[in-house]
């Protein structure tokens, strides 16, 4: 009778925290054969032209056979949205979701929660902000992606669209393929890259590897980040930390955002924030769309206080075809593609492949790749 008391007493002590704790999905799979459903963009035509193109639904990342020949079921579709998707069909009994931060099937709370048997959401690529994280958390699934996979990839991106933005190289290429020559038309608002002031809001994997390309262009380069880099860094890359980011924004003629995009982050870049930069800016956003006020970006270019905007990410995605950036003056923007070259492809799908593999065999992944493990949020997304 005592034990039983005292075991009572011990188990009223735990409630409280029982009653608060994550719901428990297991970290790794269960036995049997598992669903997993992707959600890629569709390669159309081009899907047959390069046997490496695995990032569309019909090349599924190239791992059909493998997954098919343990016993999984895989399912592949790009019909994302609405109650009616494919997607919807699906995620009630699948174990795995896999999707990409290009073609983005927004995984709501709703979504997790109608997704009974769902133990692992994977991101092929990088950025899992189209995931509620906390409500996956608060449902005790693993979220990871293939950090890394593409980073050189998005830093060359950025360094390209500084470029043809500071040379003012579209005005120029219509003129060549519409048959005009006026080199006036080009060359009042052409500049060179050298001498000018850059600086990246954010200076994680992508942050670094674009002052490290950048440094030979002899920029001045600034750096603003939660966490300063150790100084022998700092020298070899040439960039100054900057503590303040509305201190760093006005000494800028390039402004490039590599920051996530967290409740924190959203609709940062404002009217008033964008005010604080200099009168005929450039800014290079290839982190997420989400983080800038869209409307007042589209203002900035209409009023000349933004020389010139470009990136690949929107919001929502794909973008709808009024979307005012696709008409602003001034802008190099493109679908969401910097991620996914053929090489970033690759590095993503392998990525995923290896988080398969050690999912079915109970294995952790490496640590970098979980955004969320065990109930808590990766650091970048608190």
């Amino acid at each position: 009778m005592a034990m039983r008391s005292a075991t009572q007493q011990v188990i009223r002590a735990l409630e409280p925290a029982l009653l608060n704790a994550p719901a428990t999905r297991s970290l790794h799979a269960s036995p049997g054969s598992k669903k997993i459903v992707g959600v890629f963009y569709k390669g159309g035509e081009y899907a047959g032209q390069n046997p490496n193109f695995v990032g569309c639904v019909e090349n599924a990342l190239g791992i059909r056979g493998w997954l098919e020949s343990q016993g999984h079921q895989y399912i592949v579709t790009d019909d994302k949205d609405g109650p009616n998707c494919e997607l919807e069909k699906h995620i009630a009994d699948a174990h795995v979701l896999i999707t990409t931060p290009f073609h983005p099937a927004y995984v709501s709370a709703d979504r997790i929660r109608r997704g009974k048997n769902l133990e692992l959401l994977l991101t092929a690529g990088i950025g899992s902000d189209h995931v509620d994280l906390p409500a996956a958390a608060a449902a005790g699934l693993t979220v990871a992606e293939v950090t890394g996979s593409n980073t050189v990839s998005v830093a060359e991106d950025q360094l390209m669209r500084i470029l043809v933005l500071t040379r003012n190289f579209i005005p120029g290429h219509r003129q060549a393929v519409g048959g005009e020559w006026d080199l006036a038309g080009v060359a009042h608002r052409a500049y060179d890259l050298e001498g000018k002031t850059v600086g990246t809001v954010g200076a994680g994997r992508i942050g670094k590897l674009l002052l490290q390309r950048l440094k030979p262009f002899g920029c001045s380069l600034l750096y603003h980040d939660r966490l300063r880099m150790d100084a022998a860094l700092e020298r070899e890359l040439g960039a100054t930390f900057e503590a303040e980011l509305d201190g760093m924004l006005p000494k800028c003629d390039v402004v490039v955002l590599n920051m996530p995009l967290t409740e924190k982050t959203k609709g940062m870049f404002n009217k008033e924030k964008i005010a604080k930069m200099k009168k005929g800016v450039t800014i290079v956003n290839n982190a997420r769309g989400a983080i800038m006020d869209t409307q007042a970006v589209a203002d900035a270019c209409e009023s000349g206080h933004i020389a010139g905007y470009g990136g690949d990410v929107w919001y929502p995605q794909p973008a709808p075809k009024d979307h005012p950036w696709r008409y602003m003056p001034n802008n190099a923007m493109t679908p969401h593609i910097s991620g996914t070259t053929i090489d970033g492809q690759l590095r993503y799908a392998a990525g995923v492949k290896d988080m398969l593999e050690r999912y079915f065999k109970g294995q952790d992944f490496p640590e970098p790749n979980y955004i969320v493990k065990e109930g808590k949020l990766a650091s970048q997304y608190q």
